[in-house]
């Protein structure tokens, strides 16, 4: 197969006697012979997985095709999106092309995005929320040790919504510290940590409890509806 004037050119020898596509000079044998898929659903495949809007000439090479071949088959292929009225579209960005979902759509995608973001934290997780806000930086374990039961998984929860983060590690454990965001800042009405409520002194100092806090504590997998009891 080969190109028009000016454009790249590919070629693939006739196949052999079995039927099977013939040596090509270069090329490993058994490699795929890309050329001879079907255009519009390989470039339907390869912008699947693309992370940023993919050049046709870039799609021209991967796919072993002329560049006016792809651009003439990415358009017909974004034309019958349009027309089918699919959920998503194809679109020419930035100078390359790239899957979206469709405007029309627009509220069926924010709210799949946002399950779940807006829901109630539970008990288990304000209170690890609260260890940490007061006695950041903070390592895991020692947040376990002050609740007495393992918050693994509340953790994880608590990063995932971005109320704290990594705030590097304890120089004499190694341990991963953790803080407060300027998410948990702005959630909680706070121009800084200096706003919070007096509710320190009620919490026993982090000596007090070091003994019970070894950075060995298991690791479970939890959830945020609960805790899993620590082993003392």
């Amino acid at each position: 197969m080969s190109g028009e004037a000016g454009a790249e050119t590919y070629e693939i020898t006739e196949a052999g006697a079995d039927g099977t596509p013939g040596e090509r000079p270069g090329v490993p044998a058994g490699t795929p012979v890309v050329a001879e898929l079907e255009l519009k659903p390989a470039l339907e495949a390869v912008l699947m997985v693309v992370d940023e809007p993919a050049t046709e000439e870039h799609l021209a090479r991967v796919l072993q095709r002329p560049r006016r071949a792809v651009a003439l088959a990415l358009r017909e292929l974004s034309d019958d999106y349009t027309r089918q009225g699919r959920g998503f579209d194809l679109r020419l960005v930035a100078g390359g092309w790239r899957f979206y979902s469709r405007a029309a759509y627009a509220d069926a995608v924010e709210t799949f995005v946002l399950d779940g973001q807006q829901a109630r934290l539970t008990q288990a997780a304000l209170e690890t929320l609260a260890v940490v806000a007061y006695r950041q930086p903070v390592s895991r374990s020692r947040v376990s040790a002050v609740r007495g039961v393992n918050c693994d998984g509340v953790m994880r929860t608590l990063l995932q919504r971005g109320l704290v983060e990594e705030a590097g590690t304890e120089p004499e454990t190694g341990a991963i510290l953790y803080r407060t965001t300027n998410y948990f800042l702005e959630r909680m009405g706070l121009r800084g940590l200096d706003e919070l409520p007096e509710l320190a002194p009620f919490l026993p100092e982090a000596e007090a409890v070091e003994g019970d806090s070894p950075e060995g504590i298991p690791s479970f997998d939890v959830d945020d509806s609960g805790d899993s009891q620590t082993d003392h």
